[in-house]
């Protein structure tokens, strides 16, 4: 049976179990619940601390888990990135008070606190900047203020939270993060792992595109299906009214209603939108 480990709680949660929802597997249905066996796809779900599941994963006790970038490095733990799940975004940055430095290679013999002393650690080691690393536990805001340290290191999101400490971001984000599916590393792949990627795969392609349909007249056709290519090509079906054909494609759910506006011009009508739940490509 493939064991996978999820999130518990947090914001990763909620996310990865309603994609893996999506994705045709059981779910438990009691947040209680530390195990959830799906015995019709033949996997068990365990649900773990965020920040432990890629240390369980690279163990070999767990075949595959989804945690955030973020903290798979943070945990320094021997994994490798199979899937970017598109949720649970953020930036990684630091902050100090305004003035103080100007780029992150400024932060040379600074104290730097931070909750995620392996991501900090790791990207003062790729750019050989010597500096003191203090660790603590949840928020960081107020170690500048109350003269523990020099910056801090956190997840930034509007960047309110900082403001309102006295302090501003300084240099480039240090760790784009993401919600990721990880495995640990050389491990071998087998087909129930290939099966659930590719599930996986199809949840993100059904969430970004959706499929058109839509009645154009043959003479138009060759511009019409230049704006709706599809992902293979389009299907073209004729239709009852001699001249006319009726075509499906999938696009990109962010630009569909620019296509719709610019098959309409070209005489395309009839045109409807259809939400994809699954797909496999």
């Amino acid at each position: 049976m493939l064991r996978v480990a999820i999130p518990n709680k947090g914001g990763l949660a909620p996310a990865a179990s309603q994609m893996l929802r999506e994705a045709g597997y059981r779910q438990r249905t009691d947040e209680k619940d530390l195990t959830c066996a799906d015995r019709d796809n033949d996997v068990e779900f365990f649900y773990l601390r965020p920040r432990d599941i890629a240390t369980y994963v690279a163990s070999g006790d767990l075949d595959l888990g989804i945690t955030g970038r973020d903290l798979h490095i943070d945990a320094g733990a021997a994994v490798e990135e199979v899937l970017e799940l598109g949720f649970g975004a953020s930036s990684f940055r630091f902050a100090a008070r305004p003035g103080r430095y100007a780029s992150a290679n400024d932060l040379a013999g600074a104290r730097i606190a931070t909750a995620y002393p392996g991501v900090v650690e790791r990207f003062l080691a790729d750019h050989a900047i010597e500096a003191e690393v203090i660790r603590l536990d949840g928020a960081v805001e107020n170690a500048v203020g109350l003269g523990l340290a020099d910056a801090i290191a956190d997840v930034v999101d509007t960047g309110a939270t900082l403001r309102k400490a006295g302090l501003e971001l300084v240099g480039d984000v240090v760790l784009a993060s993401c919600a990721v599916l990880v495995r640990a590393q050389d491990a071998a792949t087998n087909g129930p792992v290939t099966q659930l990627v590719r599930r996986l795969n199809g949840v993100l392609v059904a969430r970004r595109y959706v499929m058109l349909a839509y009645d154009v007249r043959v003479d138009a056709l060759d511009a019409a299906v230049t704006l709706t290519p599809g992902i293979e090509s389009p299907t073209v079906s004729p239709l009852h009214r001699e001249g006319w054909v009726a075509v499906q494609a999938m696009v990109l759910r962010s630009d569909v209603h620019k296509i719709m506006d610019e098959l309409y011009d070209v005489g395309a009508r009839a045109i409807l939108v259809t939400d994809i739940h699954a797909c496999r490509l």
